[in-house]
């Protein structure tokens, strides 16, 4: 059987769906899920500070990448006395996740037969789709990824259908960076349509952009759902102020109408693997509450109290 290193939540998460969960032998320090892979040894490490604001974080990394370095470092002795036959990685994105750049120190003095990399790169639904195939492929049970992924669309589809009676397609702003402000693209546009909505802003398959906050107000959206990158729902509440306290924010429809959701953004919806899914189903509870319950809230998602506000 292949030894499996993972440096990747969501490719941890592939290999866990495609029947491998067994064959991982070590992880990135962000692969917590599921629980029992936080067993495996650690490979990686985060040159950024835990517990700092968004402005601060956005502030560090500019540093860390205009010194020319890394946002991570990896174990290179710890992974070569694993011997891995297969490394799942990704390179869509620096400052999210280890690249292949960050892995050539840990494997130019390897030993024996190099492990196979295998690096993913999904812009859309179609391409995390691609993405169980490809890892399949290099595990060597290319058949294992269609049965798996059509149960995974089937459940979108399901979703969409249910969606698309409602009488409404409210306006979405997903919020994917409080400061400086930046809405979710890639597949998020894609998972706001399954569930009911009309994504603002951001484009299916186009990396997310930055977002100017007047472009926000003039959009005033019907619904305002924050989930930054690698934020869980605390970090979250406890960052809100760059955003909720901007003139104007009382103001706007999705304040006034109590929509405004924090959802947690770091095991679901900046995941492209499995539980984009579930992130689905936790846009259509929000979008469409009288529709879905899928018991997401209060876990996935809870509502932002208007106290939370500012001018």
């Amino acid at each position: 059987m292949p030894r499996i290193v993972s440096l990747l939540p969501s490719a941890t998460e592939i290999a866990v769906a495609l029947g491998f969960g067994n064959d991982l032998v070590g992880r990135s320090h962000e692969c917590d899920f599921p629980p029992e892979v936080t067993a495996l040894p650690r490979l990686t490490s985060t040159r950024i500070e835990k517990g700092l604001p968004s402005r601060l974080i956005d502030d560090r990394v500019q540093a860390i990448v205009t010194a020319g370095l890394s946002c991570y470092e990896v174990d290179a002795p710890t992974m070569r006395d694993l011997a891995p036959h297969v490394v799942l990685t990704q390179s869509q994105c620096a400052v999210c996740a280890v690249t292949p750049d960050d892995l050539v120190e840990a494997l130019c003095a390897w030993q024996g037969q190099d492990p196979v990399l295998v690096s993913l790169a999904p812009n859309d639904l179609g391409d995390v789709w691609g993405d169980f195939g490809r890892v399949a492929q290099a595990l060597g049970v290319p058949e294992r990824a269609p049965p798996v992924v059509a149960k995974l669309k089937q459940r979108l589809a399901a979703i969409a259908a249910t969606a698309a009676a409602q009488p409404t397609r409210p306006t979405v702003a997903a919020v994917e960076w409080i400061d400086p402000l930046m809405v979710a693209g890639n597949w998020v546009p894609e998972l706001i349509d399954a569930a009911g909505g009309i994504s603002l802003f951001a484009e299916a398959g186009q990396h997310s952009p930055w977002a100017e906050w007047d472009a926000l107000v003039d959009a005033d959206p019907d619904v305002i759902v924050m989930m930054p990158c690698g934020f869980q729902i605390a970090q979250t509440l406890g960052d809100l102020s760059p955003l909720t306290g901007r003139p104007g924010w009382s103001r706007l429809k999705a304040v006034c109408e109590d929509r405004v959701f924090v959802a947690d953004g770091h095991h679901f919806f900046n995941r492209p693997g499995p539980r984009l899914v579930e992130s689905a189903e936790i846009l259509a509870e929000i979008i469409h509450p009288n529709a879905f319950s899928f018991g997401h809230e209060g876990r996935g998602w809870q509502r932002l109290a208007r106290g939370n506000g500012a001018a």
